[in-house]
């Protein structure tokens, strides 16, 4: 079954949350409901500051179900060098106006270029509040996508990315793939051991946050902890 509704206003007129998947109509909601203080404690400057850029967050359906593409980071970057993410990047100046869809656009640009992701198949239905990453200064805007036609994807560029990969929703909700990441200065954050890696970081936390608000979370081992490599 799927869920009916129309195209969702702004943005270019690029989201629509029509034909969804009835299984992703709590993250639907999540999204149109979560504030900003809900998903994380870093938020934009109010001054502006800040590069503005997205993620693509995105939903498809594989052999076990729900499913969320993932990227692996090529260790030879100087930042967050082997560290799992989305795909995404910064606005470039051929996405267009932010506030008229430009940074959907370079969440599905980057998406392309990082994964070879055919834009085509992809249905933008929904956006997290941005978020703020002091640690490089972007601003990041969470985009949601539901993988309506799967294209086949890969590493487009082994300077930049390691590997390209699927991990099923279920094996998220594991309780026994999750865990808290100690970083070496002390702080913690929510972390999954999933497809050979460990996710940790701006991405295991707006996973974090998704399954929570949409009722996905199961009860986990909060002790359980794993500490990141100093490089990290």
């Amino acid at each position: 079954m799927t869920r009916t509704g129309e195209d969702v206003q702004g943005s270019g007129g690029l989201l629509s949350r029509a034909g969804l998947p009835d299984w992703l109509a709590p993250v639907d909601h999540a999204a149109r409901t979560v504030a900003p203080e809900q998903l994380s404690r870093f938020l934009p400057p109010e001054d502006g500051a800040g590069r503005q850029s997205a993620v693509l967050v995105l939903f498809g359906e594989g052999t076990r179900g729900p499913e969320l593409l993932l990227m692996e980071r090529s260790g030879s970057l100087r930042s967050h060098a082997g560290q799992p993410s989305f795909p995404g990047g910064a606005l470039d100046p051929e996405d267009g106006d932010p506030a008229e869809g430009g940074l959907l656009r370079a969440a599905l640009r980057e998406a392309r270029e990082e994964t070879g992701l055919d834009p085509a198949g992809v249905q933008l239905f929904g956006v997290l509040p941005r978020l703020y990453i002091p640690v490089s200064g972007f601003v990041v805007t969470p985009v949601l996508g539901w993988w309506r036609i799967p294209s086949p994807v890969g590493v487009v560029d082994p300077a930049e990315t390691a590997r390209v990969f699927t991990v099923p929703v279920a094996d998220l909700t594991d309780p026994a793939n999750r865990a808290l990441a100690v970083h070496p200065l002390g702080h913690e954050g929510p972390a999954f051991l999933v497809e050979s890696a460990l996710v940790w970081g701006f991405t295991a936390g707006v996973i974090d946050r998704i399954l929570h608000f949409a009722g996905w979370e199961r009860p986990w081992d909060r002790s359980k902890r794993v500490p990141l490599d100093w490089r990290a």
